[in-house]
């Protein structure tokens, strides 16, 4: 099995991704625990803002759920396109947040890299990345 040079790319970066999102995500629900992540992350600095506690404290919770198991997903290798919708998606709200209380938010010590890397994990050809999961599943099905 020979594997491309977008192969490794990919592999890379979903690894990168997916430990940078796993690892943040292990911390908010071990460490800190999705209801101190909501309340410290969502609920306190979100007081001045329009959005409502009772949409706040649910987001708040999930996310870092959301960042544990799509990252983990992505390490893997396992129902990628999921993961990377679940995760674009936190960034978008994430960044929301920061814009509101800042919007002059620098966003390129958190929100870009990650963003980058998302969008070259979708970019880049699935069946390429050899070492996926997704892809062994696949090319168990078409034999």
């Amino acid at each position: 099995m020979s594997v491309s040079a977008k192969g490794l790319a990919r592999f890379f970066a979903r690894q990168t991704l997916g430990l940078i999102f796993m690892m943040a995500g292990w911390w908010k629900c071990f460490d800190l625990t999705p209801i101190v992540h909501a309340e410290q992350m969502f609920i306190n600095p979100g007081e001045d803002l329009w959005i409502p506690n009772f949409i706040l404290w649910p987001v708040g919770t999930i996310i870092p759920i959301i960042e544990l198991l799509a990252g983990g997903m992505l390490i893997l290798g396992l129902f990628q396109r999921y993961a990377l919708l679940s995760l674009g998606f936190v960034l978008i709200i994430v960044l929301y947040g920061h814009l509101l209380i800042d919007p002059l938010f620098v966003t390129v010590n958190h929100v870009f890299p990650r963003t980058i890397l998302l969008i070259i994990i979708f970019a880049l050809p699935l069946s390429e990345d050899k070492w996926a999961v997704d892809n062994l599943i696949n090319r168990t099905k078409g034999e």
